[in-house]
């Protein structure tokens, strides 16, 4: 169906916003920049919370957090441009825009890697083990994933293949693809994202209740389970991207991660791994701040198999 004046008419979709960035006093307040705060603190408020649980400290994870937030928000940006240099560095580039993060451009991938390189110098200088610590955050860090993709609604970037479904995404034309300039929408693979997301962190919580996860399994589960979801969303998507045997890289890395993943797990679970009774470095000053009487004994991992 179209109007009179040859526009589409579209029954049902979801509006982009008319504009991304706001000026107080001068100063510019992006919807992208946003969204990423408000995905940190998520990540912090329920990485807390289930820090404790697990025996250690309020506070603790927050302090971990000046650490690897940094580093996470500079891994992530030197993946999006590892993957897409031609953007920066190819014919009509723009290197200077490598730095420009607020412009959108953050690969989960180098996030998760160099803000694990951070958590674990923070967790190093508290005394503290990784493994508890990874196993603690990571569904706020789904979480904060879940928050942050409304960035891309702001920015009006990384959307899907054109549809007319009724949770279409309306693009604006200058920020449409130029393969498809008529195309007015697309599949809102933010939106997609964002509620795997939520459903992997519930996942997550819940199996680590039901299972007794440790050392690092909730992190492994993290990762499979993520990397399946990310795998379909990101065929669907039609921003430029490096490919590697006709498929896109980021789904090269889905399925290598996917693996490893599982594989841990599996390993993981047949030895007889459960959660550690203490989330302090064996040998540390800190660990002496769980009274032994406290500490409840391993289960034995020929009773689990039994």
């Amino acid at each position: 169906m179209s109007a009179p004046g040859g526009e589409p008419v579209i029954l049902a979709s979801i509006p982009s916003p008319s504009e991304g960035v706001w000026h107080v006093g001068g100063f510019p307040i992006r919807g992208y920049a946003l969204c990423i705060v408000v995905g940190i603190l998520i990540a912090i408020v329920v990485g807390d919370k289930r820090f404790v649980a697990r025996g250690g400290k309020p506070g603790q994870i927050a302090d971990v957090a000046m650490w690897a937030v940094p580093f996470g928000i500079v891994g992530g940006r030197i993946y999006h441009v590892i993957t897409t240099p031609d953007d920066y560095f190819g014919d009509g580039g723009k290197p200077l825009d490598a730095v420009k993060i607020w412009e959108g451009g953050l690969g989960i991938w180098g996030a998760i890697a160099l803000g694990g390189v951070g958590a674990w110098i923070g967790a190093r200088q508290a005394g503290l083990a990784w493994p508890p610590i990874a196993d603690a955050v990571v569904p706020g860090i789904a979480l904060a994933q879940a928050a942050g993709r409304w960035g891309n609604w702001f920015n009006q970037e990384l959307y899907g293949k054109p549809t007319d479904l009724p949770w279409a995404l309306e693009i604006d034309p200058e920020h449409r693809p130029s393969a498809t300039p008529d195309a007015a929408t697309y599949h809102p693979t933010f939106l997609y994202e964002s509620l795997w997301c939520i459903g992997v962190a519930a996942l997550l919580i819940w199996a680590d209740r039901r299972f007794n996860l440790g050392r690092g399994q909730v992190f492994a589960l993290y990762v499979a389970v993520y990397c399946t979801g990310r795998f379909w969303i990101e065929a669907l998507r039609v921003d430029t991207a490096h490919e590697f045997a006709g498929m896109r890289l980021n789904n090269w890395t889905s399925i290598l991660l996917f693996a490893a993943a599982v594989a841990f797990l599996v390993i993981s679970r047949r030895r007889g791994d459960r959660r550690e009774p203490t989330p302090y470095r064996v040998g540390r000053e800190a660990a002496s701040e769980t009274p032994a009487a406290e500490i409840p004994a391993p289960e034995s991992p020929a009773a689990d198999e039994r």
